[in-house]
């Protein structure tokens, strides 16, 4: 299948979508504790995966799916750094190629997988490396958001601060983009198939973010990367397919 890549760029006011915290004073006005909580400053851990063996259904003409996948995982990183409630990004990898490429974000952190095998062990490692004593709210975030705007982050952090876990699901609604847990909550998470059903289950709240934010469109297939270009891809992503960067 060979997309249509178009450089069209969807537009949403990602601050529709922040939701209230908790502590909320009659007629709407935020309480001391609830500013508090909704400025929190966030731990997160991204697990990727070696560029080699990654998005094994990524197929897109002229473009080799290694490098389609470390574009994409570098493009979500920028994204996560970015984010005004981000304090620390942990990648969890044993990719050197991208801890290399990677050289030139800031505030990254890497943890080398190991023996870890699965997101779900990757994402523990990297927790476990920097805040093993749960002291400050923590988010695991999936390495394949092409589109991720900072802002569309902030607005899912700002809500997941209002509860002692939370998920976002993916753009079909099945699977899980963000997991997270607040200050003092044990780290629990259970990424895969069908895993925003499972996330649920374990005590997360699904966070009100809208159908058209772009922490929703994680990307598998050319199909989905269509649709993320739709959104507009990061830079990284966008260079390699030849198509204009979001704004």
């Amino acid at each position: 299948m060979t997309p249509r890549w178009w450089p069209a760029r969807g537009r949403h006011n990602s601050s529709d979508s922040a939701a209230s915290g908790p502590g909320t004073a009659p007629g709407g006005a935020e309480t001391p504790r609830s500013k508090e909580l909704r400025s929190a400053r966030w731990i997160v851990v991204v697990p990727v995966k070696p560029s080699a063996r990654a998005k094994t259904r990524l197929d897109v003409d002229g473009v080799a799916r290694a490098d389609l996948a470390r574009a994409i995982a570098l493009d979500t990183l920028t994204a996560a750094t970015a984010c005004e409630l981000v304090a620390q990004v942990v990648v969890v990898t044993d990719d050197a190629a991208l801890a290399r490429t990677a050289a030139s974000i800031p505030a990254l952190r890497f943890v080398p997988e190991g023996d870890a095998r699965g997101l779900d062990a990757a994402v523990s490692a990297g927790v476990a490396a920097i805040d093993p004593h749960a002291r400050m709210p923590r988010a695991a975030l999936l390495g394949d958001l092409p589109a991720l705007r900072p802002a569309d982050l902030a607005d899912a952090l700002r809500a997941a601060a209002s509860v002692p876990r939370g998920v976002v699901p993916d753009a079909e609604g099945t699977g899980s983009t963000l997991v997270t847990a607040g200050t003092g909550e044990p780290w629990a998470s259970s990424f895969g198939d069908g895993s925003f059903a499972r996330h649920v289950a374990l005590g997360c709240v699904a966070l009100p973010i809208p159908d058209a934010s772009t922490l929703r469109r994680d990307v598998d297939t050319a199909a989905q990367l269509e649709t993320a270009a739709a959104l507009g891809l990061g830079p990284r992503t966008a260079a390699l397919l030849g198509v204009r960067p979001s704004a």
